[in-house]
């Protein structure tokens, strides 16, 4: 038995994989302990069960099952091309051997015995990559600015430290295929001259860290880390450093400050880390997702790299499909892939009944998209026209049953914790935000004294409060906080006067602004809810229709949940 990393179907987990002597090898989904045995036995037989079968893996030289559809066919993994998430799932993390078989560190061999350090950059930016981690700089470019700086230390550092609300692709690309990460931090490390580099990962992710701690033992042990790599002159150390999960230390400069042992906080730029970095030396910064990219492009070549994607934006990106969508996952796709596709052809819709409604992407720094800019192509530029950006990937897909005001309190109360606290305009504009947006879901007996005008006039502050915290925030994360609400109120302005206007919340999320009744035609007089209620809120004979009075009800639902024939009814 091999535990293998994600395969990226999130929903047809537990996933067991099983290849018999000769035959191809087979996925199966929803496997719990108990089914194992049937499972096995079935296919010892030489029968493959009806249900539960995902397909079967293309393999030369092994005999296919007949009646059984490939893997690759699946509608969930057709439409994608996987590049970075090649080996997820398929190899054993823990075995060096299964990645080298597959062509593992042949990129880096390359590199060292046949490039110059300025031909690798050269590469790269011929390539057309951009950094994966969000604000999409070119990958090639930024080593290059390292690699022209004079200083007898430099670093790299990978940002494994995703803090995106729905994100979780660094983490797959770790856990399944680790030995990818350090043969591109390598290469990277080489191209600019650097001798040391640091793999900064959040605690939170032990099953991370721990095969990552493997795969650079088993990568020095073959001469593929540390002192003459591959016998040449070039030496790197890698050290893990563990996060305390800061969302603020996403931003390079605060990156760095924790990586020293300092407190995570932004610095002004310039100069810019590849000036002056990590001990004040030059250093590079790249996400998981980038350096997975590289030793593709090293081996494959530039030309290979973009002749896939757009004008601008080059090769695939990983995204992961939260929310409510029917097929949860990581997804990786071509550039220019239209978010429609991403949604309905490989994620199955919602999945939950309702129509769509909106996909947040980006993370707290992005933006909603609605439903009728679904056609919009994945690109660093075009997600920008409707007030999103790409960010690391997450895709959190919303329904009819998703408040959008709601939603925009979530993030902003998430930026207003996460805030480092050292600039004024993100610190307290952003709290400014987060009490207005929780004035306009709280109801009316909550108001004192002027607070039902200070309702109104902080609505009317919203936008120009937004522009002054993205003009004069000191790094990228409150330069960009107020994505959110901006675009949420930009493609939901209709919710945002409901809420304001006759305090209704159309999605039934925010409670305070709910009423409850009882249709007087379906109550029977059981008398469940008026027992349920704790504010007794609720009168009426037994076997007669009761009544909700409406100034006593603290709107907690309890009746709601006690309904049996769902005579109580919240609007």
């Amino acid at each position: 038995m091999v535990e293998v990393g994600c395969i990226g179907m999130c929903v047809a987990e537990p996933m067991v994989d099983v290849q018999l002597p000769g035959k191809a090898r087979l996925s199966f989904a929803g496997i719990t302990g108990d089914k194992v045995g049937d499972l096995l036995d079935a296919l010892l037989a030489g029968v493959v069960p009806e249900t539960g079968v995902l397909g079967q893996h293309r393999a030369e030289g092994l005999e296919a099952w007949p009646g059984v559809p490939h893997l690759d066919e699946h509608p969930f993994l057709a439409p994608q091309l996987r590049w970075v998430l090649a080996n997820c799932g398929l190899i054993d993390p823990s075995s060096i051997d299964e990645y080298l078989a597959r062509g593992g560190y042949r990129a880096l061999a390359r590199a060292l015995s046949a490039l110059a350090p300025a031909e690798v950059c050269e590469t790269v930016e011929k390539s057309g990559l951009r950094g994966r981690g969000g604000a999409g700089f070119p990958t090639g470019m930024k080593w290059k600015f390292a690699l022209k700086e004079e200083s007898d230390h430099k670093y790299v550092i990978c940002n494994a430290d995703e803090g995106d609300p729905g994100a979780f692709m660094d983490r797959a690309v770790i856990e399944g295929d680790p030995h990818r990460l350090l043969e591109g931090l390598a290469i990277a490390a080489f191209a600019i001259g650097a001798t040391k580099a640091y793999i900064y990962i959040r605690a939170e992710y032990p099953l991370a860290i721990e095969r990552l701690k493997l795969a650079i033992a088993q990568a020095a042990a073959l001469g593929l880390m540390g002192e003459r790599v591959l016998g040449t002159d070039f030496s790197l150390e890698v050290v893990i450093k563990q996060g305390a999960g800061a969302f603020v230390c996403g931003e390079e400069t605060a990156l760095i400050h924790s990586v020293e042992g300092r407190r995570g906080m932004p610095r002004p730029r310039p100069p810019f880390p590849a000036q002056e970095g990590l001990f004040g030396h030059p250093t590079v910064i790249n996400n998981v997702e980038t350096l997975a990219n590289i030793p593709a492009i090293i081996a494959n070549g530039a030309e290979w790299f973009s002749a896939v994607g757009t004008d601008n934006s080059k090769g695939t990106k990983v995204f992961a499909l939260a929310g409510k969508v029917a097929c949860t996952g990581l997804v990786e796709v071509p550039m220019g892939t239209k978010i429609r596709e991403i949604i309905f052809d490989i994620g199955g819709g919602t999945g939950t009944g309702q129509e769509f409604k909106a996909v947040q992407i980006g993370g707290p720094s992005g933006g909603c998209i609605p439903a009728s800019h679904m056609d919009i192509e994945i690109d660093y530029e075009s997600l920008k026209t409707v007030g999103a950006m790409m960010g690391s990937g997450g895709l959190v897909l919303m329904d009819e049953g998703t408040c959008m005001v709601d939603v925009a309190k979530f993030f902003m109360d998430f930026i207003q914790r996460e805030s480092c606290g050292k600039c004024i305009p993100c610190r307290e504009g952003t709290r400014r935000m987060l009490e207005i947006l929780q004035r306009i879901t709280r109801g009316r007996r909550h108001e004192t004294g002027l607070e039902a005008l200070e309702r109104f006039q902080g609505v009317t502050y919203l936008n120009h409060l937004a522009q002054v915290i993205k003009d004069t925030s000191l790094c990228g994360l409150g330069q960009t906080a107020p994505n959110p609400v901006l675009s949420t109120l930009r493609w939901f302005r209709e919710e945002y006067e409901q809420h304001v206007f006759d305090r209704r919340c159309a999605a039934g999320v925010c409670t305070e602004l709910l009423h409850y009744r009882i249709d007087a035609d379906t109550c029977v007089g059981c008398g469940l809810c008026k027992k349920a209620c704790p504010a007794e809120a609720i009168m009426g004979a037994p076997k007669s229709p009761h009544c909700v009075i409406p100034d006593q009800c603290i709107r907690c639902g309890s009746c709601v949940q006690v309904s049996r024939h769902n005579a109580v009814i919240a609007e």
